[in-house]
């Protein structure tokens, strides 16, 4: 797949690595801030999960509304997603602890993809970068699969900033890789 850049044409090359650059750029920031403060870092987490559980939860609630109101399984549905959404809102701690797990099993996932990414583009410019991330990916997971759930109000937001600052200096090298590239 990320072999396709070896054969785009100049402006599609540039166009990448401008928006790669730039999405780097913010991805470092955003990481940076969830290092220097990843207890706040966590709880934003676990808001932004909840959050997104509350929408699909109105958002299911009102399908059923306008498809099927006597479906009493997508009435359930609604319920317990704006139910667990609302325990989110009130009771973050226990929400944290939950995140960290499935954070925890995220880096291994992200981790294996990377390092699959990697040997797939081994011969393209900055595959070694990709490796390097699933690494720390891996490196990432295991540290949090060890400490869970005592170390969770700290290690989620500590956790994501590292990753959103790993993942935007790849793309920011990437796309300085590929400006390079175009010279």
């Amino acid at each position: 797949m990320w072999q396709l850049w070896l054969e785009m044409d100049p402006p599609l090359k540039a166009r990448v690595a401008r928006n790669a650059t730039w999405a780097g750029i913010v991805l470092m920031l955003l990481g940076a801030a969830g290092i220097l403060f990843p207890a706040l870092m966590s709880v934003a987490v676990v808001f932004f999960v909840a959050w997104l559980m509350l929408l699909g939860g109105f958002a299911s609630g009102f399908f059923t509304w306008m498809s099927d109101r006597s479906d009493w399984m997508g009435w359930l549905k609604a319920f317990v997603l704006v139910l667990v959404a609302l325990m989110l809102f009130f009771k973050p701690m226990p929400g944290i602890a939950a995140v960290g797990m499935l954070l925890a099993i995220y880096f291994l996932f992200d981790s294996f993809g990377n390092i699959a990414l990697a040997v797939t583009m081994r011969p393209a410019t900055g595959w070694w970068m990709w490796l390097l991330n699933g690494i720390f990916s891996l490196i990432l997971a295991l540290i949090f699969l060890f400490a869970w759930p005592f170390g969770s109000p700290v290690l989620v937001g500590l956790f994501v900033g590292i990753s959103l600052f790993i993942d935007g200096a790849v793309l920011l090298l990437l796309g300085r890789s590929l400006k390079r590239d175009l010279a």
